[in-house]
C-alpha cells in the first residue's frame, strides 16, 4: 500500500511540473506574473509540492528511502507523456526507449 502513496505523491509532482508549465504559457502571453491566469496554475502547483512534500515525509516514516526512492523516477515519464497530450510537445524515440528503461529499472529495483 505504501507503493500506492508513493505513486500518488509521484502524480501529484508531475501534475505540478504540467501547471508551472500553463504558468509560464500565461506568464509569456500576458507578461505580468500578477494575473490570475498565472497565479492560478502556479498557486495550485505549489499547493501540490507542498501536499506531496508532506506525504513523502509520511511515505518514509514507514519504508526505507533506498527503497521508495526509484518511484519518484517516473516523474520522468508522466510528465513529458503529459506535455505530449496537454502541449502538444513532440518526443523522439530515442526519449520513448528512455522511459521504457526508466520504468524496467523501478520494477527491477522496487520488486523483491
Amino acid at each position: 500500500m505504501i507503493y500506492i502513496y508513493a505513486i500518488i505523491c509521484v502524480i501529484g509532482i508531475a501534475i505540478g511540473q504540467i501547471l508551472f508549465k500553463l504558468s509560464s504559457i500565461s506568464l509569456a502571453s500576458t507578461g505580468s506574473l500578477f494575473t490570475p491566469k498565472v497565479l492560478l496554475p502556479l498557486s495550485v502547483a505549489v499547493f501540490l509540492y507542498g501536499l506531496t512534500t508532506v506525504g513523502w515525509v509520511w511515505i518514509l516514516k514507514y519504508i526505507e528511502l533506498g527503497k521508495i526512492y526509484p518511484i519518484m523516477a517516473l516523474s520522468f515519464a508522466i510528465v513529458p507523456i503529459g506535455a505530449y497530450f496537454i502541449f502538444n510537445e513532440r518526443f523522439n524515440l530515442q526519449y520513448g526507449i528512455g522511459i521504457l528503461l526508466i520504468i524496467s529499472g523501478i520494477i527491477l529495483s522496487t520488486n523483491r
